[in-house]
């Protein structure tokens, strides 16, 4: 599969186009980034351990039964994915609260939200990423009303995946976002799922695993990343199957 011209530079990953026109490599970038951008630095082998931690947790969610644009890992630092039409929202699930929802509602951080929360955000750092309803969605022609119920549906099918394979492995999956996109008019999760979007906390000591330690400048970021992934049984000394 050859690798062509760079078609979309994004804050931590860049995606080039193949001479198949269905399908795209997407490159991880050692950069990482937070509030907007305003804080950027390099982080030696963060682009191959989002990948292949991407990579294991797009292989458990399709095992049950979630599909996305994932095909494969090519290298180290690079994943072949299927070209989505990409839907320009987020969503976000909360098990726990941290971060914004503590400042907006006054909630302190650790406590649990049951059942959880769900919110749409737009995805425009211009705009700062703000919470959209479905009335937004429908009404501005981001997305349609039945695939609003789908972006839902995987949303929190993928927490019931993904919130037992942490518990199992001694973490708490705090909250993440998701994207998703259409491939041939289905939705499809898109994207990435890693420490990047989403946060995680060791289930005894609640000790901040991912973008956090970044954010609030706590150190052994991606030392942390690699913890989070070995616990789950992630790899990194070699590329999946």
């Amino acid at each position: 599969m050859e690798k062509r011209e760079e078609i979309y530079k994004g804050k931590a990953k860049s995606v080039y186009r193949t001479d198949d026109p269905d399908l795209f490599i997407m490159h991880y970038r050692n950069d990482t980034s937070a509030f907007d951008g305003t804080k950027v630095e390099q982080l030696a082998d963060k682009g191959r351990v989002n990948n292949l931690f991407n990579a294991f947790i797009m292989q458990k969610l399709a095992a049950a039964g979630i599909k996305s644009h994932f095909v494969k890992v090519v290298n180290d630092n690079d994943s072949l994915v299927r070209k989505l039409q990409m839907i320009p929202v987020e969503c976000v699930v909360r098990n726990l609260a941290a971060g914004s929802i503590c400042k907006r509602y006054g909630i302190a951080e650790g406590t649990e939200i049951n059942p959880p929360t769900f919110e749409f955000f737009l995805k425009s750092d211009a705009l700062h990423d703000p919470m959209i309803n479905d009335y937004h969605i429908v009404s501005f022609g981001w997305a349609t009303p039945a695939q609003i119920v789908a972006m839902k549906e995987l949303t929190f099918k993928v927490n019931a995946v993904l919130k037992q394979l942490f518990a199992d492995a001694g973490m708490l999956l705090v909250d993440y976002k998701l994207e998703f996109g259409l491939s041939q008019g289905e939705v499809l999760l898109g994207d990435e799922f890693s420490p990047d979007g989403c946060r995680i906390w060791d289930k005894v000591t609640r000790k901040k695993m991912d973008k956090d330690r970044f954010r609030q400048d706590l150190g052994s970021v991606i030392e942390a990343y690699k913890e989070v992934g070995e616990r789950l049984g992630v790899d990194f000394s070699r590329l999946p199957d």
